[in-house]
């Protein structure tokens, strides 16, 4: 591939017609609000994935399955490609410019992740001489509705230029149904500045809810003349035109502004959307391009993070964040991380338990505490369609869902939307991670003890007791390693359970008697949960010293991923599902993700075995297995194999090491290289205040990072021979540092 080493950009030197859906998803860019993919602006007829989203807006598809089980979902929530914001016909002479078809002289193609802006440059041959087009554009941080796009073209000879900048709503998903279209055309108005259209989701039989959304385009031209407006259904265009002499360039400037019903009134967005766009080209491209990228420098200086001698390293986790952070801003809590963010389409819904086991840590400790305690917030405003989908299995308590936007379950796979049942755990989990990590206990007491409720009634009543073994278990289950179906006694699944129900005990116990009564929880309540902790079933295998992944896992024919053959890789790309599933091999962490979250509650020794056991027979064919290997490598002094994980996580994307990048980012799975970078090579641990343990890899001269930490700011550099601690702002901190424990009130450094 064409793609460069850069410790801020990513770029590519020459036009990849086969790979040109990788490169779209590389060159992604969004604002928390919206995003797009890396599409061109004018007409491209080769292979391409248009996508332009917005959060929050999808459609309920119709689950559609061969055989219906009752407690199905009635429908699979999608993801939807909304008004494409981007578009420009251009003809030069006459001819439509179309890269798939053109001869391309040179090519250029670059994402800055220091301002957030996308940058096209490329030449094309026509019969007439060379053209050079420069496109540049951004989706802004600082006015979340708009897009802004700055397009030049400088012909070489004399040629006649035509520009036509539009907003189609004409569109569909990718994976749609034999082409089936999400939208209905409401309006198309023009004034004198700008055109518009209004849109609005399809009727559903769900009861889901339906979108109302409005793009206004208006345009300013430098060196063409308006000719023309057109306003057809779902479709508004501008024309600009005329001859450009030799040598000399000029400049279209269009821009867009969204607005949705989600925030407004639907018979007021059209009309804001107007006067917003007449707005922004009044401010002018160069003004708002300074306040996006200003507004990226503030993001970035709260949250840079610096590798010293390995630009790769520096590069796979710069463009990590960035993502992250054009995916998540934390304004809105009815919004949450989809597995693809603004980058594509597949998986469906905006939710999983990538959120909670993930990402939470991350923005937490680089966004703060406040956007940390958004993500919380979703869920607890998505309870009551927890208890629903608890419901519709027959089931006391609250399950929440594997994939939603409502809090409603939107996943049609059966042995991951009801056996996947270790979701609940992640959940429980990220209130504990927030509040040792934050000090901050209002929301545990809050609205988080009426999540750990419904979790603990949920698990509480999943478990049943065995008469035989005198022991409480669960049965039919699919654990993290989701290359195994319905088993029994999956042993993260029973801890997570038996850990949140027990969490929940501890907090139900410190509140008042009049905080139980609203839950409604009673003394004999609380005593089945604490038996259900106590006698909780584990499979252990004594001789080895190992947490048993579930009741059979010994017994199958157990071997390491180095006696596959390499053409047998990836095995779920290579073998029938059949095969996988009676396999040993191990999709992601599973009894090491349990040793992770609840790694406090272990020894190293513990540890230890089980990692040298599993890691071994794990293909990591999850994008979020490296980084919890990585960790946990790191803290058992694996050092080689925590970078070698640290770098497939961190470079899974630009490296498309899972070979399936072209369909959209691996967003959630980016927190890992932020993960493993701080809990792993820095060691940092925060259940009982902060500890940091770094060590710096072989080949790396330094790395360092800042954090959020109790209203604090801390960088943490690491170089060969020390590493330093320094208090930027806040009070002082009693902190640990290498197994000393020290009071940060300005710097402390600790020599190795």
């Amino acid at each position: 591939m064409s793609y460069q080493i850069h410790p801020w950009k990513v770029v590519e030197t020459s036009l990849n017609k086969e790979h040109m859906r990788l490169s779209e998803s590389l060159t992604s860019t969004g604002n928390g609000y919206m995003g797009m993919r890396g599409n061109f602006e004018e007409d491209y007829s080769g292979d391409t994935h248009l996508g332009t989203y917005i959060g929050g807006v999808w459609f309920p598809d119709k689950t559609r399955v061969g055989w219906w089980k009752n407690g199905y979902p009635q429908y699979f929530g999608k993801a939807i490609n909304c008004v494409r914001m981007n578009g420009i016909h251009v003809e030069i002479n006459d001819q439509p410019l179309d890269l798939a078809t053109a001869d391309v002289v040179d090519f250029y193609r670059e994402l800055d992740m220091q301002t957030g802006v996308f940058l096209r440059r490329f030449t094309v041959w026509t019969p007439e001489g060379k053209v050079t087009v420069e496109a540049e554009r951004f989706v802004s941080l600082a006015q979340k509705e708009l897009l802004a796009i700055s397009y030049s073209v400088t012909p070489e000879n004399d040629a006649k230029v035509v520009l036509r900048p539009y907003l189609d709503a004409n569109v569909k998903n990718l994976d749609s149904n034999y082409d089936e279209t999400f939208w209905e055309m409401l309006q198309e108005e023009g004034t004198e500045d700008a055109v518009a259209l209004l849109t609005r989701t399809k009727p559903n039989p769900f009861d889901a809810p339906r979108f109302t959304v409005a793009a206004a385009m208006s345009c300013w031209a430098d060196g063409l003349e308006m000719l023309d407006r057109k306003l057809e259904e779902g479709y508004v265009e501008k024309t600009y035109g005329g001859m450009v002499p030799a040598g000399e360039k000029v400049t279209l400037e269009k821009y867009v502004l969204v607005f949705t019903d989600r925030d407004w009134e639907d018979n007021l967005i059209i009309t804001m959307a107007l006067k917003a766009a007449s707005r922004a080209r009044e401010v002018g491209y160069a003004d708002l391009r300074k306040e996006h990228a200003d507004t990226w420098k503030q993001r970035w200086d709260s949250c840079d993070v610096t590798v010293k001698g390995d630009d790769a390293a520096q590069q796979g986790i710069r463009f990590n964040l960035f993502q992250l952070l054009s995916t998540y801003s934390g304004d809105d809590a009815r919004l949450n991380i989809g597995p693809k963010g603004f980058t594509g389409e597949k998986y469906g819904g905006a939710t999983y338990w990538d959120t909670e086991a993930y990402c939470l840590s991350v923005y937490m400790a680089v966004a703060g505490q406040d956007v940390a305690r958004q993500l919380l917030m979703y869920r607890y405003l998505q309870l009551d369609g927890a208890y629903f989908n608890a419901g519709q299995q027959g089931l006391k308590g609250a399950l929440y869902p594997m994939v939603t936007f409502t809090g409603i379950e939107c996943h049609n796979e059966w042995e991951i939307t009801f056996e996947e049942i270790h979701r609940n755990g992640a959940i429980a989990h990220a209130i504990f991670n927030y509040t040792t990590y934050t000090g901050d206990e209002s929301y545990i007491r809050n609205e988080g003890l009426d999540v750990l409720c419904g979790i603990a009634r949920f698990y509480t009543d999943r478990a049943h007791f065995s008469s035989r073994k005198g022991q409480y278990m669960i049965h039919g289950v699919t654990g993290p390693n989701e290359y195994e179906n319905n088993v029994n006694n999956n042993w993260y699944t029973n801890r997570i359970a038996a850990w949140s129900i027990g969490y929940f005990c501890d907090w139900a116990e410190k509140v008042d008697e009049q905080r139980r009564e609203k839950l409604g929880v009673t003394a004999e309540e609380i005593a089945h949960m604490r038996d259900v902790v106590a006698r909780m079933y584990y499979p252990t295998d004594e001789e080895l010293g190992i947490f048993v992944q579930h009741d059979t896992f010994l017994d199958k024919e157990l071997m390491t991923v180095d006696q596959l053959p390499k053409d047998q890789r990836p095995i779920n790309q290579k073998w029938s599902w059949d095969h996988i599933l009676r396999s040993c091999f191990i999709k992601q962490a599973d009894v090491l993700q349990g040793l992770y979250f609840l790694n406090h509650l272990y020894s190293i020794d513990e540890i230890k075995r089980n990692f040298d056991f599993y890691e071994p027979m794990t293909v990591h064919e999850s994008s979020l297995s490296p980084c919890v290997h990585s960790i946990l490598a790191a803290q058992l002094g694996y050092h080689e194999k925590a970078v070698e994980m640290y770098q497939r996580t961190a470079r899974l994307d630009l490296d498309n090491i899972n070979n399936d990048t072209e369909d959209g980012l691996h967003i959630t799975s980016m927190a890992g290289s932020w993960l493993a970078m701080a809990h792993g090579f820095a060691g940092m641990r925060t259940v009982d205040g902060l500890s940091l343990n770094p060590f710096l890899p072989d080949a790396w001269q330094g790395y360092g990072f800042q954090f959020n930490y109790r209203g604090r700011v801390l960088r943490l550099e690491v170089s060969k021979e020390e590493a330093t601690v320094e208090l930027l702002s806040g009070d002082a901190l009693e902190m640990t540092l290498c197994g000393e424990t020290v009071t940060l009130t300005d710097k402390i450094t600790h020599r190795f």
